[in-house]
């Protein structure tokens, strides 16, 4: 049995954020690489393409969720995390931008077609007709966000701007939302279900984006020294 599920927490809300905890983005070791003192400046711009390339583009994972009104007492709040995602998006593809070009790598048709597979995946638990599979899904990405802009904000601090503030909504608005969503037995399991589905695919992009780095550093042993200092006061994005 899952460790989250051992002990069943009190509210949905709580057991989504212990999900994320548990099975999010910030247990991988390439993500604490990144985050770390210094990562290579071709590994953070490996990485904001990579995201670029899946949360870049409209419609995202919650504008599908939205469309299909699986779950209509979550259209409220999965509006306001559209319309948050809009600004994310926005920052992300700039930032993508202000990176330079994908890094070269060994196997980029391989690299391609794994991100075309969790773009089909994600697509998939955003219209699946199990209601509360969506908004769980929803509301992993909310929680493990707050890891991916981690990484957007250590790569805009190596591009020496800074990043707009989010306009997600507020933790405890999306814990209210969240709770009251899975009051129904069935539909906090489809939430826990689609959540740690989501979560899957990001613990995967990782582990992609892990290899890559390993393969540059064999063939472009050369890291990026990230000793100097920034600037005081960088630009906005």
């Amino acid at each position: 049995m899952n460790d989250v599920t051992r002990e069943r927490p009190a509210t949905t809300a709580s057991l989504m954020a212990a999900i994320v905890a548990v099975e999010g983005s910030a247990r991988h070791a390439h993500v604490r690489y990144l985050l770390g003192p210094q990562p290579s400046r071709r590994d953070l711009a490996d990485a904001v393409h990579a995201l670029c390339l899946i949360y870049g583009t409209r419609p995202g994972t919650v504008d599908l969720a939205v469309a299909q009104h699986i779950q209509p007492a979550a259209d409220t709040w999965l509006a306001a995390v559209a319309a948050g995602f809009t600004g994310e998006r926005a920052a992300l593809v700039r930032l993508t931008a202000l990176a330079g070009p994908l890094p070269s790598t060994p196997g980029q048709a391989a690299f391609e077609a794994a991100l075309a597979g969790v773009n089909r995946a994600l697509a998939m638990l955003a219209g699946s007709g199990r209601v509360g599979c969506a908004t769980g899904a929803a509301a992993a990405l909310v929680g493990d966000w707050q890891v991916m802009r981690a990484v957007m904000i250590a790569t805009a601090v190596d591009c020496g701007v800074a990043l707009p503030d989010s306009v997600l909504p507020p933790v405890a608005v999306t814990a209210a939302a969240i709770t009251m969503l899975g009051k129904d037995a069935a539909a906090e399991r489809a939430m826990a279900f689609g959540a740690r589905q989501l979560l899957a695919q990001h613990q995967g992009l990782w582990t992609l984006m892990q290899a890559r780095a390993a393969a540059r550093d064999r063939l472009y042993p050369h890291r990026y020294d990230r000793s100097q200092p920034m600037p005081a006061s960088a630009p906005m994005l």
